[in-house]
């Protein structure tokens, strides 16, 4: 498969099964409750601007996605910033520029709506998805992720 044959597109809600599909077999566990959240905001919401986007082959196959979020802020004024929030490439194809092309597209469409920041957070001993997002222009913030355990 090249790259030239995938076809990146806006998410839409018949496309939940792939991302599902997709995102088990890179987790070896399945997350479709997750992922029904996410849909629901993400892809259904009236109150969201289409962000997510899936890439997909010649024949309809989904074979990756991106789902990010908008921040419209304190009284509907925009902020700038999005968040990625996830990213998938099935297994099978990985390793083929589907995750940079994926990465292209959402900056280029953010961009386009007027964002200037997009944020994502990334477990510090993920150095596959540390590296990934690196290779493709990320960095670490000037913001620190603070948690409390319970």
């Amino acid at each position: 498969m090249k790259k030239s044959t995938i076809k990146i597109r806006l998410m839409k809600v018949d496309d939940f099964g792939a991302v599902v599909r997709i995102d088990e077999k890179v987790f070896k566990a399945s997350r479709s409750e997750y992922y029904k959240l996410k849909f629901e905001t993400a892809v259904q919401s009236p109150d969201h601007l289409p962000t997510s986007l899936v890439a997909e082959e010649k024949d309809g196959t989904v074979v990756g996605f991106v789902i990010g979020e908008l921040y419209i802020g304190e009284y509907g004024i925009t902020e700038g910033k999005a968040t990625l929030d996830t990213i998938g490439v099935d297994p099978d194809c990985q390793h083929k520029g589907i995750g940079k092309q994926l990465i292209n597209e959402f900056m280029d469409h953010l961009k386009a709506l007027g964002v200037q920041k997009i944020n994502t957070l990334v477990d510090e001993h993920d150095s596959k998805l540390t590296h990934f997002f690196s290779a493709n222009k990320f960095s670490p913030s000037k913001t620190i992720n603070l948690e409390r355990g319970l």
